[in-house]
């Protein structure tokens, strides 16, 4: 794994597209997260004393938060009900309905999760005065990849860290840099999702039980294949050569791939090659035939059927349905 203060490639021109098929062996987790192209939106302070509790509805946008104080309960709709202890992290990629409450809970009061408190502000739950005695800092930003929806669904729907004192810090930066007007505080921001991204993602990647993208990453023979995929999009990969690359039969390598990552090598190819066609039609610089080229397409056409196929519309429709002004 990069270090988090190391270098990221961003796909934007043709340039960086080059430096993404030189390596070989890249890094799949940076590479996805940089083409979810994550935005802070708002972070604040929460605090609550007493008996308290409140109801959020789904979202859909990643929610984050980090427990500095005491404790609570989290109650997301179809997951066990989670203690959230001071020192831990939650993120939620595409934030489910959930309750949050003190450890002996009450009927729950409805709260809008996109209303922003004014800048510095501090929500607080249950009794009003008297010190709190749970406090947490969160907030939630936003995907503009167009494929996000695919992406964040090899995403498990809850990730739950246990102290990891690096998380809480990468949390509090956010907030801080929210609260400014300085120059140059989207770009932090937009740095700072992406560490605080990375960090959790990597950080529970042998954790989970859920077939996913973080389970192949965790899986030695899975992420060797992963990483040729990513490292050169270009090649005709089938399930064969890379069974061959990593020295497992083509059967078993099958079997334990669509079983770790919930799809099969050639159905994530695919995937990955439209995430990436879609990443550069949004930009406008290349030609179809460019594009086909660096996804492994032999000509402009076949690529054009497989991304109708894949997405629903022609791959030129796409473009000046993703370039419109409002959607910019």
């Amino acid at each position: 794994m990069t270090d988090v203060a190391g270098v990221y490639w961003i796909i934007v021109d043709t340039k960086s597209i080059k430096c993404l098929h030189a390596s070989k062996m890249a890094d799949p987790l940076e590479q996805i997260i940089r083409l979810l192209r994550p935005r802070a939106v708002f972070s604040k302070g929460i605090s609550a004393a007493g008996d308290w509790a409140v109801r959020y509805a789904a979202f859909g946008h990643p929610g984050f938060c980090a427990l500095t104080q005491g404790a609570c309960l989290l109650s997301i709709d179809g997951e066990p009900t989670i203690l959230v202890k001071e020192g831990d992290f939650v993120l939620l990629p595409a934030t489910p309905a959930f309750t949050m409450s003190s450890v002996e809970a009450l009927p729950a009061r409805r709260v809008e999760l996109g209303r922003i408190p004014e800048p510095g502000a501090e929500v607080r739950h249950g009794r009003q005065d008297g010190p709190a005695e749970m406090r947490q800092f969160g907030g939630y930003f936003t995907f503009e990849s167009p494929d996000a929806a695919l992406l964040v669904s090899l995403l498990p729907r809850v990730i739950h860290i246990r102290g990891l004192a690096r998380l809480t810090q990468v949390v509090h930066l956010v907030g801080n840099e929210a609260e400014r007007g300085d120059v140059g505080r989207e770009l932090i921001l937009e740095r700072l999702v992406e560490i605080l991204l990375i960090e959790a993602l990597r950080t529970v990647s042998g954790n989970t039980a859920q077939p996913g993208l973080l389970r192949g990453l965790a899986d030695d023979r899975v992420v060797t294949a992963l990483r040729l995929m990513h490292g050169d999009v270009a090649r005709s990969w089938t399930a064969t050569d890379l069974a061959r690359e990593i020295g497992m039969s083509r059967s078993a390598f099958f079997a334990r791939f669509s079983r770790t990552v919930g799809m099969t090598p050639m159905d994530y190819l695919l995937s990955w090659r439209m995430a990436v066609a879609k990443s550069l039609l949004r930009v406008g610089k290349l030609t179809l035939e460019e594009i086909a080229d660096r996804i492994g397409y032999a000509s402009a056409s076949t690529f054009s059927t497989a991304f109708n196929r894949h997405v629903g519309q022609p791959p030129r429709r796409f473009h000046k349905t993703a370039n419109r002004p409002s959607n910019t």
